[in-house]
């Protein structure tokens, strides 16, 4: 049986292939499976995962479970969040009051003090920088808002790209990332640098060389790269 075939039920209760029912259990709740063939699910007992034969992978039981990205899920008992591998073994032995997923083997958790940095796979601090909020790394860069209020983007070494700071930003799509400043929303590319002059209520991230904007009498627009108005929505 490939993991990758089998689906949740429209109300999350039970898997499917093909529209019929497989491991003949209906849960309280369940996610849909994930490399390597792992599902969170819950039931009576509690929240744990099953294997893509409908076995428990372990015995323990969670207040909350989360999928596997990168080999690691997030998991809640009363200590608090942390991550366990494939196997359902625990990670590393910090505790938080929230984790992230995984992504490009790094994932953002944030501490008691409500401080976020990120880990890597093993649990270890990207770094010693600590950030009023950070986001999922997408192609190496994520988002972060730093302790001055304003947010950066940086690389996998926790570096800043560049040295410009916004009241907010987006990840990169397509080498343009999405950002606001006391005027309003735009776009930026690589270097922080604005692609035009406008600024909107409200910004979509480039698709295929066009973007959604709506302007501050609420009107929307599709826009080209250099932020010329192409048509009316």
């Amino acid at each position: 049986m490939n993991w990758k075939d089998i689906k949740t039920s429209t109300d999350n209760t039970y898997f499917v292939i093909n529209n019929k029912p497989v491991f003949d259990k209906q849960y309280i709740e369940v996610l849909k499976f994930h490399e390597p063939g792992i599902a969170p699910v819950k039931d009576e007992t509690g929240s744990y995962h099953i294997t893509v034969l409908g076995n428990e992978l372990y015995k323990e039981r969670y207040s909350r479970t989360f999928g596997f990205y990168c080999n690691r899920a997030a998991v809640i008992d009363n200590n608090g969040w942390f991550h366990i591998d494939e196997f359902g073994k625990r990670v590393y032995s910090e505790s938080y009051k929230w984790t992230g997923n995984f992504q490009e083997n790094l994932c953002t958790v944030r501490d008691k003090n409500n401080n976020y940095f990120y880990i890597d796979l093993n649990g270890e601090r990207l770094n010693d920088q600590n950030y009023g909020y950070c986001g999922d790394f997408k192609d190496g860069i994520a988002c972060v808002k730093t302790k001055s209020g304003f947010y950066k983007h940086i690389n996998k070494n926790g570096e800043f790209i560049n040295e410009k700071e916004f009241l907010d930003l987006g990840i990169f799509h397509k080498n343009f990332a999405t950002a606001k400043d006391a005027k309003g929303w735009f776009h930026i590319d690589i270097n922080g640098e604005e692609l035009y002059n406008n600024r909107y209520l409200m910004v979509e991230p480039f698709y295929n060389g066009f973007a959604l904007v709506t302007d501050f009498n609420n009107e929307k627009f599709i826009i080209d790269e250099k932020g010329k108005n192409i048509i009316i929505v």
